[in-house]
């Protein structure tokens, strides 16, 4: 149950205006609570959206009760964070993040509900990114959501890769990215894409390779991928877009880092997952140690 203390300078304030500038409340989740009994009180008494509140009032939020159609499916969840909000999982490469045709039960998704099944928890899977099936590394999840739309909002991923060639200096990649004709899955960079910025950052170099730190602009579905390949850096292990498969068996990409404010605290966190040693060569340790 989120609670909101307003601030003297906020004294008289409507509780929709509150709820939406300042809270960051979406319109479609003001429209539900309108509709659960005692979904908004102030100091314990209900009120409505046009009711005016006072400094110091306390805002309390009932969510509508979730319905999951997810199916719980007991397995391995390695967690980095929780709290009542929101949930950090460490993801392993060959997992969906979330159920789709072609795989059903055996995902991230089937996971957290099992996860949360357990523990008596009642919210449904709420992905604020999302990480291709080989790609491993941190994945956030609202447990409601008002934590959802303000977490889309409010977090910042950094990847590390291993790319096929030499780069030398750190850069940009500033060029759109479209669905490559004939295709429904695969990118392509292009006119007519939508916007799409990838900030690279050098590590070091290996069996003619490169260790990368990654940071997105927009966050486009294989942005990583397709905007390594158009330069022709191909991720190491990525053959949809122009890699080999001679050490790896997957695309080498690897969500490292996510920071976040939290929706109800505003304060900052961070958390961090190596990345597996499906990324080392033969022979070779952790390729992102110093």
């Amino acid at each position: 149950m989120p609670e909101f203390i307003v601030p003297q300078e906020l004294d008289g304030i409507t509780v929709k205006n509150f709820l939406r500038r300042h809270c960051q409340v979406s319109a479609r989740l003001l429209a539900r609570l309108k509709r659960v009994e005692n979904g908004m009180t102030v100091n314990g008494t209900s009120i409505k959206s046009i009711d005016r509140l006072r400094g110091g009032d306390t805002l309390c939020l009932v969510f509508p009760q979730d319905q999951c159609e997810i199916v719980p499916v007991n397995m391995p969840l390695s967690v980095v964070y929780e709290d009542a909000d929101v949930l950090a999982v460490d993801k392993p490469p060959g997992l969906p993040v979330h159920p789709v045709h072609q795989y059903q039960q055996n995902t991230l998704a089937n996971g957290v509900m099992a996860y949360a099944r357990d523990y008596g928890a009642s919210y449904t899977f709420r992905a604020v990114n999302r990480l291709d099936k080989d790609t491993s590394g941190l994945v956030l999840i609202a447990k409601n959501s008002y934590a959802h739309t303000f977490l889309a909002q409010h977090t910042q991923k950094i990847y590390l890769a291993l790319c096929e060639g030499r780069i030398e200096t750190d850069g940009v990649i500033d060029t759109p990215i479209r669905i490559k004709e004939g295709h429904t899955i695969q990118r392509e960079v292009g006119e007519g894409g939508v916007c799409a910025v990838t900030h690279y950052h050098v590590l070091g170099h290996r069996n003619g390779h490169t260790d990368l730190e990654l940071w997105l602009e927009y966050g486009r579905t294989h942005q990583i991928r397709t905007h390594l390949s158009s330069i022709g850096h191909p991720l190491a292990g990525d053959d949809m877009y122009g890699g080999h498969r001679d050490y790896f068996h997957r695309q080498c990409l690897h969500c490292a880092v996510l920071t976040f404010v939290h929706p109800l605290t505003k304060k900052t966190i961070t958390v961090q997952s190596k990345p597996p040693h499906l990324f080392d060569f033969p022979e070779q340790g952790d390729p992102f140690s110093e």
